[in-house]
């Protein structure tokens, strides 16, 4: 179960109970320093925000949570399915995914409407960046694989948690985007299409043998909120991001 920690001066999605030696969250757009249209815990670099305020909300947060800013990793980004491990903080370019096996490493995916996807498994972690492309090119399901082979877990040993993103309430698409993805994540509304990214990554999840009661799910719409989360969509791209980090702790 994940639930919104709202009345924090850093308010953020934490699991409950807390996972034994796993420290992980889903931020929310609140406690930070950022001025509008990315107020105020924007994390985003590739935003147009002021770069100090985004290292000072960087550092805001992972204080927080008790975690180390200066070991952080981060993804690049690029919609695809690429896996990464990391062994060391700093941003790793052409990937959408990270996984680490280092305790104290931070490894964190940043999102304004895409899925934030996080692993865990036996010695090993996973962030993940899941828009319609990468979940479409299978990043999630790469990044488990990843995962189980630097760890040597199997897949009923692993648990997957799914961010805030836009849901299909709010995420209307094409034809050309509906039919890459399983009936089951595309909702018809008269003549429009909605698809529904966590029903997409939860199904590649199971059908890599995950079970499905692993499977947590926010259930936060990152469009239907504006006082919570940044929207790309929603905010006609000039927006923050949010992130969902994860460690391995002692």
């Amino acid at each position: 179960m994940w639930r919104l920690d709202s009345r924090s001066a850093m308010p953020a999605w934490h699991p409950t109970p807390a996972s034994p030696g796993v420290r992980m969250a889903f931020s929310t757009r609140r406690g930070g320093i950022s001025q509008p249209p990315y107020d105020a815990l924007n994390l985003g670099r590739s935003t147009r925000d002021r770069p100090e305020a985004v290292e000072q909300n960087r550092r805001r947060l992972l204080s927080a949570l008790g975690l180390d800013s200066t070991r952080l990793a981060t993804a690049g980004q690029v919609h695809g399915a690429t896996v990464t491990r990391a062994r060391e903080g700093g941003l790793h370019p052409a990937c959408d995914a990270l996984v680490t096996t280092a305790p104290g490493l931070t490894v964190a995916v940043s999102a304004a409407d895409c899925l934030p996807v996080l692993l865990t498994g036996p010695r090993a972690v996973a962030a993940v960046h899941a828009g319609w492309r990468g979940a479409a090119a299978g990043a999630p399901a790469a990044a488990l694989r990843a995962l189980m082979a630097c760890s040597e877990a199997a897949p009923s040993q692993v648990h997957a948690h799914l961010g805030p993103c836009i849901r299909d309430c709010c995420y209307r698409v094409g034809i050309d985007v509906a039919r890459i993805f399983p009936e089951g994540a595309v909702r018809r509304d008269h003549d429009s299409l909605y698809l529904s990214l966590p029903v997409a990554v939860r199904q590649a999840l199971v059908d890599e043998g995950v079970p499905p009661d692993a499977i947590e799910d926010t259930g936060a719409c990152t469009s239907c909120e504006p006082h919570w989360y940044f929207s790309h969509r929603r905010d006609h791209g000039e927006t923050g991001r949010q992130w969902g980090l994860v460690a391995l702790v002692d």
